[in-house]
């Protein structure tokens, strides 16, 4: 089938930056210690069911989930529990920490076991019970994703491989590793849950990654397994948003205030793809992150896998250190990526990148009175009025950011991109779609007590 191109007049260029493309993953070892959070997901996180003194292996659970939603948390390295305590995230929110003092010996969990799947919640149990979250940033829980309510009749997977963000880089080597095992997670996910097509949305930068995925799915096709269609994508951003890669691959539009599934279609990550299929081979949960490590600041770029809980600091230090003063850290890309606090903060299981900046790299320009060119209308991938939601926000005006739709905003960073005025859009479009939900519950909660 031809694909018909639904190009985004509003869709941006920034530079590449993908340095770290050629750079084949690099397994990093001999942490000292990790430091656990059991919360890394959107949704209530773990209780620690392990104390102080305590001996784990790798693979071993360190936390009973808090509800449907949750999933556990294993050990990444083996070793003595050296703490459990209360910490901030990086996001302000608190969470149990579980610290683990390496003993050297990597030990493997007797727990680690082939999951047993006959059907589909089978399959849903064993991704959940894998630890397993939304792989490219988002944190989704990917048992709850793929098991979407009955009423909504899913016919479509589409493996996300777009990773448009400047510098990321570890999709694409996940692509070129591990080709066959990427389409063979995405056919083994579509079986399970009955979908009927699956489609891989690459863009045509990373044209080996896409060869290799078309010389995969011929070959997962010769033997049996099924059909998978790889589609090219002009290289745009921010082709690789949910909802506008939706839009590309098969022209469905997402509700306001819907997800995927109610057009049909389910988006996962190619990272979190190849996971699956790992998972059901081995047995072996999330316990392990695939991370670019790029920026001015450090010597020896690349793409590296490296313990959950590992401190930034030490994995810096263990691909080679830096080169020049860290000015600043982000975790993820530099448009949708956040500023770290404190260089000791662990790798969770949603980062794919940490970028240290020199001083020069991250300088922040000052913010000028905007001129109302509209380039931040023209460059928004949801078609909202980012320069009205800047003021409102700024304002607390929390009844003109809900009617001007500002939760249908993906964060992207488009707008802040393109402002001439260098206004500091996103950062308060977040705050406004803060106090739309604040205002909202407070709603809920004055029409329940009435």
């Amino acid at each position: 089938m031809k694909m018909k191109w639904l190009g985004l007049s509003q869709a941006i260029h920034p530079a590449d930056k993908k340095g770290t493309a050629g750079l084949a993953i690099k397994p990093l070892s001999g942490f000292s210690r990790v430091t656990i959070p059991l919360d890394m997901q959107v949704g209530p996180g773990c209780e620690s069911i392990v104390k102080k003194g305590d001996h784990v292996d790798i693979g071993d659970p360190l936390g009973k989930p808090l509800g449907a939603w949750s999933v556990p948390v294993h050990a990444s390295v083996s070793g003595e529990v050296e703490s459990v305590q209360e910490q901030i995230l990086s996001d302000g929110s608190r969470a149990q920490y579980v610290t683990i003092v390496s003993d050297g010996k990597d030990t493997v969990s007797e727990l680690v076991k082939k999951p047993v799947v006959t059907d589909h919640a089978s399959f849903i149990e064993a991704i959940r019970v894998s630890g397993l979250v939304g792989l490219g940033g988002a944190a989704f829980p990917t048992h709850i994703k793929l098991n979407p309510p009955p009423d909504k009749k899913v016919d479509t997977l589409i493996v996300n491989a777009a990773e448009c963000e400047p510098y990321i880089t570890t999709d694409n080597r996940i692509c070129l590793e591990n080709a066959y095992e990427c389409v063979a997670g995405a056919l083994a996910t579509a079986f399970w849950c009955g979908i009927e097509h699956v489609v891989f949305g690459i863009e045509d930068n990373k044209k080996d990654a896409a060869v290799a995925l078309k010389k995969a799915a011929k070959r997962a096709k010769r033997d049996g397994r099924g059909s998978v269609e790889i589609k090219v994508l002009p290289t745009s951003y921010p082709t690789g948003a949910e909802k506008v890669l939706i839009r590309f691959i098969n022209g469905r539009i997402v509700p306001e205030g819907g997800l995927p599934a109610d057009v049909g279609v389910i988006v996962q990550n190619v990272t979190t793809i190849w996971f699956i299929a790992r998972y059901l081979r081995t047995g072996m949960p999330l316990v392990k992150k695939w991370i670019t490590l790029d920026g001015g600041a450090v010597k020896t770029p690349g793409n590296f896998e490296v313990p959950i809980g590992s401190s930034i600091e030490e994995v810096i230090e263990k691909a080679g250190g830096l080169k020049a003063e860290a000015r600043k850290i982000i975790m993820g890309g530099p448009m949708m990526g956040v500023a770290v606090d404190d260089i000791t903060r662990p790798i969770l299981k949603h980062n794919n990148a940490i970028l240290v900046f020199t001083e020069e790299e991250a300088a922040l320009p000052e913010e000028s009175a905007c001129i109302h060119c509209g380039r931040c209308f023209r460059a928004c991938p949801m078609k909202l009025m980012p320069a009205a939601l800047d003021k409102a926000a700024r304002a607390n005006n929390a009844t003109e950011l809900d009617e001007r739709h500002v939760l249908n905003c993906i964060e992207c960073g488009s707008c802040t991109y393109v402002c001439p005025a260098k206004r500091y859009l996103v950062q308060n479009i977040r705050n406004g779609k803060t106090l739309v939900r604040a205002a909202r519950a407070a709603a809920r909660e004055k029409g329940g007590q009435s």
